[in-house]
């Protein structure tokens, strides 16, 4: 008699987990990251209207996986805004030509806008609750947003108080605006930070974090990208290798063992 109810107990809790499975699968959309094979390791891609942060130190290519995103969103029919602190636009304009993407030509469409702001713009447009990066989004109907990087945008405040609260205000902000965010954050990964956790106010607020490593090993350089969270996801655990070519970042599908 025990061992009936506790199978019966058993086929409950079994159908509960299908029938939970299925509704976080139609409510949790999924939109395509643009980078070939980082979607079958999230199920699909990032979540609609989320907030996602990139981690990874100078030329660990954080800025070319945050273009496949608004690259792969145009493809969509998404129109997207590329908010940039440190880059130039002829020059950036230039490089991303090299993986075969004609930023100008989108531009002048009307599908991509290119816009060079200040970490201190982005403060005051905290403090005015929008301001003029509101109103292109609005007028352009933005789909998809990157920032790249908030690095600087963080440094402005001193206290982890400040940090938190600033994060909190901005993400906030980001997810009123109806649109899918990607966020680049520069930070020197090593090996011995594969087993990372989430340490900055900043990657607290994110809905996802992907971590992208450019480390030496053996005496060569190798690509690693490791997904560190992502809400309502069952993403891979493992640490991947990537590549980047001609037509941009290519995730391998495999883990790495480490």
């Amino acid at each position: 008699m025990v061992k009936k109810v506790r199978k019966k107990i058993k086929k409950v809790e079994k159908e509960k987990e299908k029938k939970g499975e299925k509704e976080r699968k139609i409510i949790i959309e999924k939109i395509p990251s643009g980078t070939p094979n980082f979607d079958k390791l999230t199920e699909g891609g990032f979540n609609k209207k989320s907030v996602n942060l990139v981690v990874g130190g100078a030329g660990s290519g954080k800025t070319i996986f945050a273009m496949q995103f608004l690259i792969g969103g145009l493809a969509r029919g998404e129109n997207g805004l590329y908010i940039t602190f440190e880059e130039k636009r002829e020059e950036f304009f230039e490089t991303m030509f090299g993986f075969g993407w004609d930023l100008e030509k989108l531009e002048k469409e009307g599908r991509f806008i290119f816009l060079e702001y200040t970490p201190e713009k982005v403060r005051t447009m905290l403090e005015e609750g929008g301001g003029m990066i509101e109103n292109i989004i609005h007028k352009n109907k933005i789909r998809r947003l990157v920032i790249d990087s908030i690095t600087s945008f963080e440094l402005l405040f001193e206290s982890e108080l400040e940090q938190r609260e600033a994060a909190l205000t901005l993400f906030d902000m980001i997810r009123s605006w109806n649109c899918s965010s990607l966020l680049t954050l520069e930070r020197e990964l090593t090996m011995e930070e594969l087993q990372a956790e989430v340490s900055t106010p900043l990657e607290f607020e994110a809905d996802s974090i992907t971590l992208l490593y450019f480390i030496r090993q053996d005496g060569l350089r190798q690509r690693l990208i490791e997904i560190l969270k992502m809400r309502a996801t069952k993403h891979s655990k493992k640490v991947h290798n990537f590549e980047i070519t001609s037509s941009g970042i290519t995730v391998e599908t495999k883990g790495k063992k480490h």
